[in-house]
This record gives C-alpha cells, sequence and structure tokens, in this order.
C-alpha cells in the first residue's frame, strides 16, 4: 500500500497550475504535520493556499483498490469527522477568496460531504456569480459519499443552475438532470458517436439549466479492467451546437484516477486561452484526460505542449 494527496478539486488545481494557471484552492486541514505536508504538496506546484482554513482532527482518506481481470475497482471512503467533514458555514471568508478571480470551480463532491460544506459551497457559487465570474462545476457524482440526508440529485441540479460549465460523465449527467444517457459502447477507436442523439439530449440539458453555455461530457467503455475507450463532447448552448472529437482506445490503463479532473482543469485553461474555439478546446480536454490514464497517481502533471502534440500523435514513439 502507498499514499498519496489528492481530490478532485485539488487535482484539477494542479493541473491548472501546471499548465501556468493562477490559482488558488480553498480547503480545511488540520494543525500539524499531516496538514502541513498538505500544504505543502499544493505550494510545490505554485498553488495559493493563503485562505485555506486551519483546524479540526484529521485529514479524510480515501483507499483504491485497483481492477484487474474480472476484478471491478473500488473506492472506500474515510471522510467522517475529517477537518472538512466538520466546516463550518462562515468559516471561508469568500469574499477575500473571490477578489480579482476569473473562474470558480467547484464540484459534487464538496457538496456530498456535509451539509455544512455544501451549504458554504453553494454561498461561494451565488457570490461568485454576483460578482461576474465564470463558474465551472464537475458533476463528480459519488454515491457512497453522500450520507447527510438531502438527495444528491436535488443539490447537484441546484448547484447546476448557477454553472456557466458544466462537465460529467455520461452517468453523472443522467443522476443530475434525472434523464436516461445515451449508451457509449465502443470497442475500438472506429465507433461512431450518434450525433443527433446527443444533439437532442444536450437541448433537453439545456432546457434544465439555461444559465450553462458549455455543457462537456466525457464518455467511456470499459472493455476489461485495462482496456478503455474515451471520448468527449461539447454543446454550445449560444450556438446550439454539438462538438465531437476523436475516440482514445487505451491499452493498458496505468491508473485511472483522476480522469475527469484533468478533462475539466484542461477545459478551464482552454476556454480561458483560446475562448471560443470549440473544436480545439474540446480535443485538447480530451487529449489530457487520455493522458492521464497513463499517469500513476491522482494528478494530471503533463504540460500544455505534450497535451497539444498527443492531439495529434499516434503514440509510441520515444521523444528526442
Amino acid at each position: 500500500m502507498f499514499g498519496n494527496y489528492g481530490g478532485s478539486e485539488a487535482n484539477a488545481a494542479i493541473s491548472l497550475a501546471y499548465l501556468g494557471d493562477n490559482v488558488e484552492y480553498v480547503t480545511r486541514v488540520p494543525y500539524g504535520e499531516m496538514g502541513e505536508a498538505a500544504l505543502m504538496h499544493l505550494r510545490e506546484y505554485g498553488l495559493n493556499v493563503s485562505h485555506v482554513v486551519r483546524g479540526g482532527e484529521r485529514l479524510g482518506t480515501y483507499y483504491f483498490e485497483e481492477a484487474v481481470a474480472m476484478r471491478n475497482s473500488r473506492v472506500v471512503y474515510d471522510r467522517k469527522n475529517s477537518s472538512f467533514y466538520t466546516l463550518k458555514r462562515g468559516m471561508v471568508k469568500w469574499e477575500k477568496v473571490l477578489a480579482d478571480a476569473a473562474v470558480f470551480h467547484c464540484s459534487g463532491i464538496t457538496c456530498a460531504i456535509s451539509r455544512d460544506a455544501m451549504e458554504s459551497t453553494m454561498d461561494a457559487i451565488k457570490l461568485a456569480v454576483s460578482d461576474g465570474l465564470t463558474i465551472a462545476c464537475d458533476i463528480n457524482y459519488r454515491k457512497n459519499l453522500w450520507g447527510y440526508g438531502l438527495e444528491p440529485h436535488d443539490v447537484l441540479f441546484q448547484m447546476m443552475q448557477y454553472s456557466d460549465i458544466i462537465f460529467g460523465d455520461q452517468n453523472e449527467w443522467e443522476v443530475a438532470s434525472g434523464v436516461p444517457h445515451i449508451p457509449f459502447e465502443a470497442l475500438d477507436a472506429d465507433y461512431e458517436i450518434d450525433k443527433e442523439a446527443y444533439q437532442k439530449y444536450f437541448r433537453k440539458m439545456h432546457q434544465l439549466f439555461p444559465k450553462c453555455k458549455k455543457m462537456l461530457m466525457a464518455v467511456r467503455n470499459q472493455i476489461a479492467s485495462s482496456h478503455h475507450t474515451l471520448s468527449g463532447l461539447l454543446y454550445d448552448a449560444v450556438e446550439d451546437q454539438l462538438y465531437t472529437t476523436r475516440i482514445y482506445d487505451i491499452e493498458p490503463i496505468v491508473d485511472p484516477m483522476g480522469v475527469g479532473d484533468a478533462f475539466i482543469a484542461a477545459y478551464i485553461h482552454a476556454h480561458q486561452k483560446w475562448g471560443d474555439k470549440n473544436q480545439y478546446c474540446l480535443d485538447f480536454s480530451l487529449s489530457a484526460s487520455a493522458i492521464k490514464n497513463t499517469v500513476p497517481g491522482d494528478q494530471n502533471l503533463v504540460t500544455e505542449e505534450e497535451i497539444i502534440n498527443n492531439m495529434t500523435s499516434s503514440g509510441g514513439r520515444i521523444q528526442r
């Protein structure tokens, strides 16, 4: 067994910092060696952690069992009574955190941990909206984390109502919206996505989430424990235009953790840098996500140049 520091928003923040963006990360960690080590890990990648709240008993943990042969992967969460679990509404000074920011990124995992964490997140979102920030939301539904009485659908739906950019996989979109997803059954890179069906699907999503301008979906088919196909879609609600991209046929999978975090981080970076070049932004995001399957650990430690090179490369060559 080995351990490393991770977490959805932390993974995304580190990816963004690695791509050269200025990033501030907000969480709560305990005093003492473990909390200090976690902050040092974040600082190593250039993250601003000046508004991290200190206190509580311990860091939250999770345990990941890798998929092998016929055995599926498994995640066990141990978050109760952690520093973030005991975060109280009002502890984070959002007015200071959001000053001079352009984008506020959040995920459904934070809203799942506790009611106070959810309410604090919603406070931040509402303030960010009033300040004119772009709200980027990763649905990130994890059923085993929810346990404080509210239905995940209701909380996620509310969070998405305020969002300008929404990302999730096909199953997460279904949980949050209540609309069944379209099957993705690619066995190789030659599979053809039903563009018309997805166009209709995202039009329904826009009716549910009218503020959202960019809707992103990662689609994956797990053929075997170490053989996946992966693609992505982007719907521009202003244009009423669906964008699709290539299918990556990935074998072997080194580490699937953080693949979605890599996708949304790359998209935020691309959207801020290249604006409405939708096809390029989607290609860039999927390329980053595909690469993460080959990178051990939670974070996608790859550069913009590597991601762009992968967009047109078939892989397998030694870069000299």
